[in-house]
């Protein structure tokens, strides 16, 4: 039996198509393209261009090499930690006293198996966050850790995470809040954007290499009252400068937040998109780095991002993916009266299911308790979720990886792979060779058995990678010549689907369980300001993303709104 890709391009393999519990890569024939694509990592637009012309640009996008890196992680986690772990709250106000940070037993080590163990492959800590104490004996402020009781001040956090990261092979990330409300030069904005560089440059050259720097865009008030204007190129010029290897998430053209905090990404998810531009800004198309200049940061929230009708007036097009968090508490922090509230290791797969099965990054928010240790119950619901997934996909029931093809010049295409007689699955995962871009639009999947086919899936976007689940399907045992059919119906040039398998998972499904990217509700939307960010009132998405020079959250001004979260 033959893997095989039908209709335009026919790829030809062997029939042991299963190694080692994974899928092995078949080779074959395929029609070339009549002409090879050149890959960009960004392309304009002209205004009135038909709209195939802009499609066939779309297809032509393709991820950076840390784009990349990033995305093969699939499974991140972030560390909430800090002075509100303390006090028992979300946001602080940098009134803190840094005597407060004691953490009793404290042990990075800890959290780095708890994390290792559940399948992350990088850790983000909250360095620094809104209340200005920084984890770091920074020369900046003594609004620190060495201030504190915690190891009679010599203490460093950010040090002992990185080493244990690095010690278990984890990437490791720092999140660093712009928004500084101790800092009394915090809206002297030169002054200011001198002081969050140093801050940022402490960071970036004492810890070892930094795979993700994590920009917030909140924005509210410092001490004096008054607004910071964030000087975001010449931050990014720092990154680029001492961690040229790392992605910057949210307020940087590298990495986006998909526009809700529930964990779950759209159905149709794009990686190529519209973005807007400063005017009058120069793009530097010979840097690694070509927008940083140009980029207008701002949270995407909109259903639909990167369809056909989404990138028809585009003037800008570029790969920009979506990294999609969620915290496995109700909060951010940790608070002792939420630990009931810990989602299940069945929410957790299903949450995985819908981030990382719709071409996204999952960043699951872990928070460590005042011991300075993950707590029991999120531990344990990390390993039944670890559990769950290694069980669903150790070993395919049906599988392969296909060879590169053309770039251009067909419209559809199929790919088979042979079933055998008797099997049952009922969770299918696709993947597209994304470093020739994301060109699928719509598929089906079948199974075929005597020549007749039937349907049991179909989707729209595919990207790195996606994940379907389904009622089980079970082929017959008389049928030894069965096939999984993939058909693209839809495409941006010849697609370039590089992995087709199934698996049989079970029904680990919660009830009730969303299954769609949901954006905040009417009441919760942001008001947007020039800077297209938001100013997220506390509440239900309540750690981040305020807008630079954002006023109102509907009517609530930002100092109401802290005041009403402190009041909780």
């Amino acid at each position: 039996m033959t893997a095989r890709i039908t209709s335009l391009p026919v790829v030809v393999a062997g029939a042991a198509l299963l190694a080692a519990g994974g899928l092995a890569s078949v080779g074959g024939t395929q029609r070339a393209a009549s002409s090879p694509a050149v890959h960009v990592r960004y392309i304009t637009v002209a205004p009135g261009e038909p709209l195939e012309s802009v499609v066939s640009k779309a297809s032509r996008v393709v991820p950076s090499p840390n784009q990349l890196a990033w995305q093969a992680r699939e499974f991140i986690a972030f560390a909430h930690f800090g002075m509100n772990t303390f006090t028992d709250r979300e946001w602080g106000d940098g009134n803190e006293s840094p005597a407060l940070f004691n953490p009793t037993d404290f042990d990075a080590r800890q959290w780095v198996q708890v994390f290792a163990s559940a399948g992350v492959k990088l850790l983000i800590l909250t360095a620094k966050h809104h209340d200005g104490f920084c984890l770091w004996p920074t020369a900046t402020t003594t609004h620190s850790v060495k201030s504190s009781p915690w190891k009679n001040g010599n203490g460093d956090v950010v040090a002992d995470v990185a080493t244990a990261c690095r010690e278990a092979g984890l990437a490791f990330g720092v999140y660093v809040s712009p928004w500084d409300r101790h800092e009394r030069s915090y809206g002297d904005s030169p002054r200011y954007d001198e002081f969050f560089r140093a801050q940022l440059r402490e960071l970036l050259t004492r810890y070892g290499e930094i795979a993700e720097v994590w920009f917030d865009g909140a924005n509210g008030e410092g001490p004096n009252g008054k607004r910071q204007i964030y000087d975001w190129p010449s931050y990014y010029r720092v990154v680029r400068e001492l961690q040229p290897r790392a992605v910057i998430f949210g307020m940087a053209p590298d990495v986006r937040w998909v526009g809700t905090e529930s964990g779950y990404g759209r159905e149709t998810e794009w990686s190529v998109v519209p973005l807007r531009l400063r005017e009058g800004a120069a793009l530097r198309p010979d840097s690694p780095h070509p927008l940083d200049d140009a980029f207008v940061p701002g949270d995407l929230t909109a259903p639909d991002l990167g369809s056909r009708e989404a990138i028809r007036s585009a003037a800008l097009l570029a790969w920009y993916p979506a990294e999609t968090d969620v915290s496995i508490r109700p909060g951010w922090f940790y608070h002792p009266k939420e630990d009931a509230g810990v989602k299940t290791p069945e929410k957790l797969v299903d949450i995985y299911f819908g981030s990382v099965g719709r071409n996204g990054v999952l960043l699951l928010n872990v928070p460590p308790d005042a011991r300075g240790r993950i707590a029991d119950a999120d531990a344990k619901s990390l390993a039944g979720m670890r559990a769950i997934l290694d069980g669903a996909f150790s070993t395919p029931v049906a599988g392969a990886r296909f060879p590169k093809q053309g770039a251009a010049g067909a419209a559809s295409a199929g790919y088979e792979i042979p079933v055998a007689a008797g099997r049952r699955f009922d969770v299918a995962m696709l993947q597209e060779d994304i470093g020739q871009g994301q060109r699928v639009e719509q598929f089906t999947l079948e199974v075929c058995t005597a020549g007749a086919c039937r349907e049991f899936a179909r989707g729209t976007t595919i990207g790195y990678k996606r994940l379907l689940r389904f009622p089980e399907v079970q082929v017959d045992a008389g049928h030894h010549d069965a096939r999984i059919r993939l058909t693209v119906g839809q495409t941006r040039g010849t697609p370039a689907v590089s992995a087709l398998a199934v698996y049989s998972m079970g029904p680990v499904r919660p009830p009730g369980a969303p299954r769609r990217h949901t954006p905040a509700r009417p009441r919760e939307r942001p008001s947007v300001a020039s800077s297209g960010s938001r100013l997220q009132a506390p509440g239900r998405d309540r750690h981040r993303h305020a807008a630079a020079g954002a006023q109102d959250f509907h009517g609530c001004g930002a100092a109401d709104a802290i005041a009403a979260e402190q009041r909780k």
